[in-house]
């Protein structure tokens, strides 16, 4: 069952879509506190969110780039503001689609279903990527190692696919820039040191110490072989 979480301030609207969205078996939650927007995300792991631009204390605009620090959820944007100007913006926070209000239940129902099959029907199909007993699991962006499984930040999973991908070869930080910001201009180094920083930690967690190794002036390297 797919979970689809709610920001819009308009109750009439929330119950609405809530009640749109139930009757094709999916968990809807609407917002309870505007203030903790991405507290409510990681507590319900939504599939989809459906968030308008106009909200109490921060708008959708700023919540958009929030979640996209670590997260690929879809996220559609619902407006009464309707002009290319939004639209586009939307789109350059990280939005997946837009629909402006008043919006037909049908249409809504059949982007939403859309974006479903976009994000996750594709996903799951791709084979899981194993390295020294450790497996990316592609459909949910996870580790698993010894029983433990390990929530994957966005950037994290970009790298450990790009790395899990090219096993036993040198990964230049070249490539790995590109993978995670799809350009390797204009983007400091050390923002790809942090981050790889972050996921050698995470996986030290679950007991990986040394799986990605630094070749100096060069790159990174997951061995499938101690």
């Amino acid at each position: 069952m797919y979970k689809i979480y709610i920001v819009e301030d308009d109750k009439g609207i929330a119950d609405g879509i809530k009640e749109c969205l139930s009757t094709w078996e999916m968990e809807v939650l609407i917002v309870s506190d505007f203030r903790n927007v991405l507290g409510e995300i990681k507590a319900f792991e939504p599939h989809l969110i459906i968030m308008d631009i106009t909200l109490p204390y921060m708008g959708g605009y700023y919540w958009c780039q929030e979640i996209r620090k670590d997260s690929n959820v879809p996220i559609v944007f619902i407006s009464s503001a309707t002009d290319n100007m939004n639209i586009v913006m939307a789109m350059n926070m990280g939005a997946d689609d837009y629909i402006p209000k008043p919006f037909d239940s049908s249409v809504l129902i059949a982007k939403v279903q859309a974006l479903l099959r976009r994000a996750y029907s594709f996903s799951q199909s791709q084979l899981n990527l194993e390295a020294r007993g450790a497996i990316l699991n592609t459909s949910d962006n996870t580790l698993t190692y010894n029983g433990t499984k390990l929530e994957l930040a966005r950037n994290e999973y970009k790298i450990l696919l790009t790395l899990m991908q090219n096993k036993n070869k040198i990964v230049s930080r070249e490539k790995l820039m590109e993978a995670l910001w799809e350009t390797d201009s204009f983007v400091d180094e050390n923002t790809l040191t942090v981050n790889v920083g972050r996921l050698r930690k995470s996986l030290e967690s679950v007991g990986l110490k040394d799986f990605i190794k630094t070749k100096f002036g060069v790159g990174y390297i997951l061995e499938s072989n101690e």
